[in-house]
């Protein structure tokens, strides 16, 4: 049988691992959008291009916004419950921020040479 305890640590898994799940759907979405938007590039659809990247960036924020979360309810005082998968999940924000980065200069390197 369960003890409160077990139930809450039940809980807080279940709830951490939700808001993990929710950081790698919207980072690899953010990085999805993003390369989509340079094969547009290259194809000389600037305009499209542009929105593909406009909702890779909402992605993005959406991302963000749960790592900030997560930061804020730990507080700097190690409560939240680190795991490989939120590690993963970090991994997965830091690419796809560094991935749209350089996706953005070369949709602008592709636009100057058109």
């Amino acid at each position: 049988m369960f003890d409160l305890v077990d139930v809450v640590e039940t809980e807080e898994a279940q709830d951490l691992e939700e808001v993990v799940m929710g950081l790698i759907i919207n980072s690899g979405q953010a990085r999805s959008l993003a390369y989509a938007a340079l094969k547009k590039a290259k194809e000389g659809d600037f305009e499209q291009a542009r929105d593909l990247m406009a909702n890779s960036r909402r992605s993005l924020n959406e991302a963000h916004l749960v790592q900030t979360k997560l930061i804020e309810d730990d507080q700097g005082e190690g409560k939240t419950k680190v795991s490989l998968v939120l590690v993963h999940a970090q991994d997965h924000l830091m690419t796809s921020m560094l991935a749209r980065e350089l996706v953005t200069e070369l949709i602008e390197l592709h636009e100057k040479i058109k």
